[in-house]
């Protein structure tokens, strides 16, 4: 396999959009859970930060009530009060929220004072830091120290990480003393439902990156197969075969780019065969000149001294067929040079004038077939275009109309605007062109079984050069008829210059 076919390539494109595409779904969606869990585990760090007050307050409550009971008073009141907090606070967290977080119970005795550690159970020692608790006391309400994680996505190749929530909680004890509670979350469960994901998650990318490549391989192997189709046509016709086909199955842009070529393969069919008709009958046509000139030149050379009836014929024979050899020569050069790079010229002109001109031309060759023939007798006609081409066609289907209609028949040419073209008619009252041959007239080299006669001695040249050049003039030509009753052209020309 070449490493620079299609094939490789969008594999290889293919394969880094499906690492790329699952990758990016997989990173993502551990972020966000990871993100999730981080969140969780913040609001269960606020959630023990809440309940631990409750259970001071009450506490507090159960103290003062105690002194009250004893009869104490004033500072005795206080200090007894402030002793049985310090006692009773870690026992219940002890015996309850301790399952949930880590706590380290700490007091000031007196402002000023440093502070000291009162409890811990263990787990909050060394978690949290002086500056964060003396901002806690001096603003009288809980603080958080923001946890210094690892980055989320970490956890995606070592264990996750999210660290420990530290919050500080005062605590106003009855009396001099202050006191402050340190409650530490650490998300030992968010973490562990992250470690559980690494390994499922690494198999569903491991497995979504499989699907992804064998779909690829599938869909890129089924397009490559399509378009190796087309290239096997491609080679078949560049050597000379014309008889393939393009599968057309399916709804797609494959399928109607194989319905454009075999459309194109029919056209070149179509105008092969007609060509090979041209040959032919060129060939038909360039041969019987040439055997009737090569016999009278032998009758010339055997009796032609001695019989001046016999030269003069034989001379006038040879005329006659040298002609008809020069006018298929003279169609042969029309088509070559229709199709060069010529210059084409856009300038003002009055097409009724040079209708007038081929009808006046036409007139003076067919002089001899006493056609009748009318055309625009209105004042100018302006549009821009190229008045010698368009002359030349429109002499072309002119020429066509008085070759095809029977002595004592009519050739009109009209003109008339409509919006912002000028359109030019062509009738006769001539043989007519048979339906089925109309959608070629203007096929190169073609020529219906009605203008094979040797009297009119077309080529199917004629209709083709016209056309090429109306489609030069941005135009548009159309034909109707009616075998025995005649013919009809429409030229639409544009009254504007062309890209104005």
């Amino acid at each position: 396999m070449r490493l620079r076919s299609i094939r490789v390539r969008v594999s290889l494109l293919s394969a880094a959009f499906a690492l790329v595409l699952v990758g990016s779904v997989t990173v993502a969606t551990f972020y966000f859970v990871a993100a999730g869990m981080s969140t969780t585990a913040e609001e269960t760090s606020d959630r023990l930060v809440s309940a631990a007050g409750r259970v001071y307050t009450s506490i507090l409550g159960l103290a003062e009530d105690d002194a009250t009971r004893r009869g104490l008073t004033g500072a005795d009141a206080d200090a007894h009060a402030a002793e049985q907090i310090l006692v009773r606070l870690p026992e219940v967290l002890s015996q309850g929220l301790v399952f949930e977080g880590a706590f380290a119970l700490r007091v000031v005795d007196e402002p000023g004072a440093e502070m000291r550690l009162v409890w811990s159970n263990g787990a909050s020692e060394g978690v949290g830091t002086d500056e964060g608790r003396r901002t806690a006391l001096a603003m009288g309400e809980a603080t958080h120290e923001h946890p210094k994680a690892q980055p989320l996505f970490l956890g995606m190749v070592t264990d996750a990480d999210l660290a420990s929530h530290v919050a500080h909680l005062p605590l106003d004890l009855p009396g001099p003393s202050v006191a402050l509670l340190d409650v530490v979350y650490t998300p030992a469960r968010e973490e562990a439902v992250l470690d559980s994901m690494r390994l499922p998650m690494a198999i569903v990318t491991v497995l979504a990156l499989i699907v992804a490549a064998m779909l690829t391989t599938l869909t890129t192997g089924w397009v490559l197969s399509l378009i190796d189709n087309i290239r096997q046509a491609a080679d078949s016709i560049d050597a000379g075969q014309l008889d393939v086909h393009l599968p057309e199955d399916g709804d797609n842009e494959i399928a109607e780019l194989a319905h454009s070529l075999n459309r194109l393969i029919d056209n070149l069919n179509r105008r092969n065969e007609a060509q090979t008709r041209f040959i032919a009958d060129a060939s038909h046509e360039l041969a019987t000149p040439v055997a009737g000139i090569r016999g009278y030149v032998n009758i010339l050379r055997a009796w032609g001294g001695e019989d001046p009836g016999l030269r003069e014929e034989a001379v006038g024979a040879i005329d006659r067929e040298s002609r008809r050899m020069a006018r298929l020569c003279s169609d042969l050069l029309s088509v070559i040079r229709s199709e060069e790079m010529v210059e084409y010229r856009s300038i003002r002109y009055d097409i009724n004038g040079v209708c007038r001109e081929v009808l006046a031309n036409a007139a003076t060759r067919y002089m001899d077939k006493g056609l009748a023939f009318s055309g625009p007798d209105e004042g100018p006609l302006w549009l821009y275009g190229d008045p010698d081409r368009v002359e030349e066609a429109l002499g072309i289907i002119v020429d066509n109309a008085c070759k095809y209609t029977p002595e004592g028949g009519s050739v009109s040419v009209s003109t008339r605007r409509r919006r912002e073209r000028i359109v030019v008619r062509i009738s006769d009252t001539g043989i007519g062109i048979p339906a089925e041959d109309l959608p070629s007239v203007f096929e190169r080299f073609y020529r219906s079984d009605a203008s094979r006669s040797k009297e009119t001695g077309g080529f199917g040249l004629g209709l083709a050069i016209a056309k090429h050049i109306i489609d030069l003039s941005a135009g548009a030509v159309t034909v109707s008829s009616t075998v025995g009753r005649g013919t009809t052209f429409e030229l639409s020309l544009p009254r504007r210059r062309i890209g104005a």
